[in-house]
């Protein structure tokens, strides 16, 4: 019989015996009735050098999460449209690089970035934000971290703040805890959430599904917010 709590990507790295110390974590999942949807720096950059192993894209794009960034297209695209027609808020997140307003030595990593990269930080045009959806700009790897997003989300209510984007392992999984810090049920898309490296993705979702946030598959997360629209 499948365990439907672990039925998840990383089944195949992670061993019976360390997924059965982490049984006290198991739980009902579920998406509370107030949820808004975080994307986290959908950057176009993340899909440079097209979908391709990674091993393939390093030296040439190496802020790009090839095929791992154009697998997650689709299903984010599914999550993005019954999000809007559910009627429920969505917000974006993107770097803040303003000269005025980034003090040379504050970087969302320790990764080294150059001064022309800033103008590779567009919306991918599959997740450009619509009218009247909020864009946060940040400085740091959270989207809570020194930026307006939890007093928005306290104004309208929100409950449930349901993360996708990249990466996995960096600014999705610090905008997570944060959320959950914050008070907020967090639930992570999970087809939609990406990395650089697949271990790496795997292995953060692990951890963060059985300490700060479910885990749902994102063809749940777009049945649920259907039966929102539908009214049930």
């Amino acid at each position: 019989m499948t365990d439907m709590f672990e039925n998840h990507c990383w089944q195949d790295i992670i061993p019976p015996e360390i997924i059965e110390l982490y049984r006290p974590y198991r739980r009902d999942l579920y998406i509370g009735p107030r949820p808004a949807l975080l994307a986290i720096d959908l950057y176009a950059i993340a899909y440079r050098g097209g979908p391709r192993p990674m091993k393939e894209l390093a030296a040439t794009y190496p802020d790009s999460c090839g095929i791992h960034a154009w697998d997650a297209i689709e299903p984010t695209k599914a999550v993005f449209a019954a999000a809007r027609k559910a009627g429920i808020p969505l917000f974006h997140t993107t770097t803040d690089s303003r000269p005025e307003a980034k003090p040379t030595r504050i970087r969302a990593t320790n990764r080294p970035i150059a001064d022309h990269d800033v103008d590779l930080f567009e919306f991918h045009p599959d997740f450009a934000p619509l009218e009247g959806e909020v864009v946060i700009a940040k400085q740091r790897a959270s989207a809570f971290f020194g930026t307006p997003l939890s007093s928005h989300l306290v104004q309208l209510g929100i409950d449930t703040v349901i993360v996708l984007g990249e990466s996995t392992s960096g600014c999705v999984r610090a905008s997570t805890v944060d959320g959950f810090s914050h008070g907020f049920h967090m639930v992570m898309a999970e087809e939609c959430c990406f990395d650089r490296s697949d271990i790496s993705h795997k292995i953060n979702l692990f951890d963060l599904h059985h300490k700060y946030a479910d885990v749902m598959h994102s063809d749940e997360v777009v049945a649920e917010l259907s039966r929102r629209e539908a009214g049930l």
